[in-house]
């Protein structure tokens, strides 16, 4: 077992409330080594996450019951039996509704009264074990830091939903009846905690101002950007209109040199009428002027 895989059994192992002191304390002892970071960034599992992991642990039997179901269920969907898969589907539910009850016990003994909503991500978390093999491996590791949910249809990748990635495979040990979690991770009042606490929060806080900041300076270029391309665009609604406004005249003035193209070829018309009389009186005057 890896350093990090050990430790991080040790402490999801623990009461919810111990978890975060009895992490920061570890990564305390191993300061300057890269073990030391690796357990500081063990993510605190949430409620669910935690109670299955408690159950995991004190009811190792009726878990690893839950899974022998969940892979006879899936041996059954795959061979098509339908009458198997109805009745071990109904074995399922009636389980996973008990060990669910089980894991609420087993929470109160430890200080914890489930709520009726965590009760439902407890009971979705090994409805998941049962149906989809890699939701199964990431129970049984006792490492869960997020409840579970799948359909058994669709492929679920569990690996985010376990405190490092090595848990995938790793059974959690059981514990004996009345035996505590971690003794040598058992956690004593510290006289600093309080300054440790406020530095920490601090840590919290300079953090989340940094990120403040560099979403404000994001947020200014981005809008620089939209002022210089809103300014670009009235520009060219500008020339779009001045372009209006010229093609507007071009097609006024091509109405007027129409009209009076109109008028020119009516005047030449006439004209030439006027030449043919004429020339037709002249070439009369000539004949006669012949004629004498």
């Amino acid at each position: 077992m890896s350093g990090l895989l050990e430790i991080a059994e040790e402490l999801y192992g623990l009461d919810l409330g111990a978890f975060t002191p009895a992490r920061d304390a570890r990564a305390k002892e191993l300061k300057g080594s890269d073990l030391a970071k690796q357990v500081k960034a063990l993510r605190k599992p949430a409620t669910a996450a935690w109670v299955v992991n408690l159950l995991v642990r004190h009811e190792t039997e009726q878990v690893d019951q839950v899974l022998a179901v969940g892979t006879a269920l899936r041996e059954a969907q795959a061979a098509m039996s339908g009458e198997d898969l109805r009745a071990l589907t109904k074995q399922r539910r009636q389980l996973t509704a008990a060990v669910t009850t089980q894991a609420r016990s087993v929470a109160k003994e430890h200080g914890l009264k489930v709520t009726a909503a965590v009760s439902d991500q407890v009971e979705a978390t090994l409805t998941a074990a049962m149906v989809d093999e890699g939701c199964a491996a990431a129970v049984r590791s006792g490492l869960l830091v997020t409840a579970l949910a799948a359909t058994g249809v669709d492929e679920v990748d569990p690996a985010g939903a376990v405190a490092v990635p090595q848990a995938l495979g790793f059974r959690a040990t059981a514990h004996a009846p009345g035996e505590p979690a971690r003794p040598e991770l058992h956690v004593v009042p510290d006289p600093d905690a309080d300054a440790k606490a406020r530095e920490a929060a601090e840590e919290v806080l300079e953090s989340a101002q940094a990120e403040v900041d560099a979403a404000q300076e994001e947020l200014d270029e981005v809008a620089a950007s939209v002022a210089e391309l809103e300014a670009r665009a009235l520009q060219l609604q500008g020339e779009m209109d001045e372009l209006r406004r010229r093609l507007a005249e071009l097609e006024t003035a091509a109405e007027e040199a129409d009209d009076e193209l109109g008028d020119a070829e009516e005047a030449r018309s006439e004209a030439e009428s006027v030449l043919s009389e004429a020339t037709r009186g002249r070439d009369a005057a000539q004949a006669a002027l012949d004629r004498l």
